[in-house]
């Protein structure tokens, strides 16, 4: 079985993400987190980023990078579930990420102001 590119990963994971939107809620953890709502997905993307810091923090005192790379694919996973709840994909994101190229991320900042 070849691997799969990362475009494929991702786009595989948001049609799984759109595909549990409705069912019902013991049939997965993400139909689970869509059905308790927003704040349960916003306090799970909270508690990944939070152990997301405290890994990089045991990361730079000598600790395992593998536990780093754990938490940020929570971390991202949580943070893909919001943008699915939200009506969002990642796209979305990608386009702004591409949108940022060539601007100086004190411009970019400047201009949100």
């Amino acid at each position: 079985m070849s691997a799969m590119s990362n475009n494929e990963i991702l786009a595989q994971l948001t049609e799984i993400l759109e595909q549990r939107k409705g069912a019902a809620p013991d049939s997965s953890y993400v139909a689970s987190l869509y059905d308790k709502g927003l704040d349960a997905i916003l306090k799970k993307v909270g508690e990944e980023a939070t152990e997301t810091v405290m890994a990089a923090k045991d990361v730079a005192s000598g600790g395992d990078k593998n536990k780093l790379v754990y938490e940020v694919a929570d971390l991202w996973f949580h943070t893909l579930v919001l943008l699915a709840d939200q009506n969002l994909s990642p796209d979305d994101v990608l386009q702004e990420l591409a949108r940022r190229f060539g601007v100086s991320g004190h411009d970019e900042k400047a201009a949100r102001k």
